[in-house]
């Protein structure tokens, strides 16, 4: 069983940058696709983007293609999202997610989650 610890949300102005980070325990780190995922008010739960077991594959949604970064300390159990170039509609709790597979880009792929972290970008 492994366990999720999202941190670093909060509330930035328009074009700020934050990092999320994501702290796991309970598993080998190592072996699981870590992927983020965001959901904001009355919207479905939509992907952000995913690292590959070591970290030397990221895939991301076009929507934040660009802005966002995913990197990964398996030394830490640690997974990150670097946000820059924030956005008024990158408002959203962000969630991160774990799977012992290929990558995945819908939420019903993934086994494991946090209980996420809030980010508001305001204008």
């Amino acid at each position: 069983q492994v366990q999720l610890v999202e941190s670093g949300g909060g509330l930035v102005q328009a074009g700020g940058s934050l990092r999320l980070s994501c702290a796991a325990s309970g598993g080998t780190f190592s072996r699981y696709v870590m992927g983020w995922f965001r959901q904001a008010p009355g919207k479905e739960r939509e992907f952000v983007g995913a690292s590959s077991w070591r970290g030397g594959n990221m895939h991301y949604a076009d929507s934040v293609k660009g802005r966002f970064t995913i990197s990964r300390d398996n030394a830490k159990n640690t997974v990150y999202l670097q946000m820059n170039s924030l956005k008024p509609e990158d408002t959203a709790t962000y969630y991160c997610a774990a799977r012992m597979s290929l990558f995945g880009e819908t939420s019903g792929e993934y086994e494991y989650w946090g209980q996420g972290t809030q980010v508001t970008v305001s204008s």
